[in-house]
């Protein structure tokens, strides 16, 4: 699409006429087709394992991969949604990265993102999709910020110089959301996250986040005989979900969760642990008898970033978390079973 000088109706680049599409408002009784962006990750590949448990033939699910095509290119987007024609879409795809390719890249996290955020609402509202649930980031908060945060903070000041890039790009979701709900009542929100972890995460030893970076290394430790060294002080404090936990809370925002406003999916703040419990808990997971050594003289990065789940808990004030050892032994025993195979990101 292009817009002519003058006016803000979009006209197409050519002349062919686009395929016949169905408003899925207009079938509300019939099956729902989910499409899930980004399907292949760590959080789409534990909405898919949460939806084969269920079996329900009132909701057909498609997974999606970067193999589909390119979702910052509105001509592909156009195209996917043309071939799935989906009632309802969870969007996790991203262009995400550690902090280095954040510093680095900032424009093109900016660029890429905000583009493939912007094709998605397009589709969405042209084809009348019932439901779009994005995905954001704690990261996105402002860094200079008092604690708990919560989702009436996240415009409350710059995010960390950093990740200004992505951050602003997905802070934009939020507001697209309110927009489109503002001029076109499109029922588009959005949740947060905290720290997430679970079977399919990056392994990677350089480009990770923390439980499977510890993971992936305690197990090196642990073939080599070597001490288990964490960087910093192990005293910083985090709040972690696992990924089939996260999961459940995503079927359910997009089947019940009715607000445009974002809610944080989170355990509460009785459940943040510090990163030496964490470290504990991956050498036990591992059964790793080894020396476990916190290296001091490397920086603990922020102390805390407290997210407040009292939202998500007015909603849902009986929903159960795994526990942080249970999940963290199903995730341990996954990696190693998959250590030597392509289904591990290493």
């Amino acid at each position: 699409f292009f817009f002519c000088k003058g006016t803000s109706r979009p006209r197409r680049r050519t002349p062919v006429a686009p395929p016949e599409v169905t408003d899925s408002r207009s079938a509300m009784s019939a099956q729902k087709i989910v499409m899930v962006t980004g399907g292949s990750g760590l959080v789409g590949r534990a909405i898919q394992e949460v939806i084969e448990g269920e079996k329900n033939a009132d909701e057909k699910w498609i997974y999606l991969s970067s193999k589909d095509g390119n979702l910052t290119d509105a001509a592909e987007t156009a195209a996917i949604f043309d071939k799935y024609q989906p009632t309802h879409v969870i969007h996790l795809a991203a262009q995400v990265g550690g902090l280095f390719a954040n510093m680095k890249h900032k424009v093109q996290f900016w660029r890429n993102n905000i583009m493939m955020n912007d094709n998605i609402f397009q589709e969405c509202h042209k084809r009348g999709v019932q439901k779009l649930v994005s995905c954001l980031s704690t990261c996105i908060f402002p860094d200079k910020s008092t604690f708990p945060i919560d989702e009436k903070m996240i415009h409350d000041g710059p995010p960390h110089a950093s990740n200004e890039g992505y951050a602003y790009a997905k802070r934009m979701v939020d507001v697209q959301n309110r927009m489109y709900k503002s001029q076109y009542g499109m029922n588009f929100t959005a949740v947060i996250p905290t720290n997430i972890f679970g079977k399919h995460d990056n392994f990677h030893l350089e480009d990770s986040h923390v439980i499977p970076g510890l993971i992936h290394r305690g197990l090196l430790c642990k073939q080599k005989g070597e001490p288990f060294t964490i960087w910093g002080s192990g005293k910083p404090l985090r709040q972690f979900i696992f990924s089939i936990d996260l999961a459940k809370l995503m079927v359910w925002t997009m089947r019940s969760y009715e607000e445009a406003d974002p809610i944080i999916l989170s355990v509460g703040e009785e459940d943040e642990v510090p990163i030496s419990t964490v470290a504990h808990a991956v050498a036990k997971a591992l059964d790793f008898k080894g020396e476990i050594v916190f290296d001091t003289s490397k920086a603990d990065g922020q102390f805390k970033k407290t997210a407040n789940n009292a939202k998500l808990r007015t909603y849902l004030p009986g929903f159960k978390f795994t526990p942080f050892e249970e999940a963290m032994d199903i995730t341990v025993k996954w990696f190693l079973e998959n250590y030597e195979s392509s289904n591990v990101r290493k």
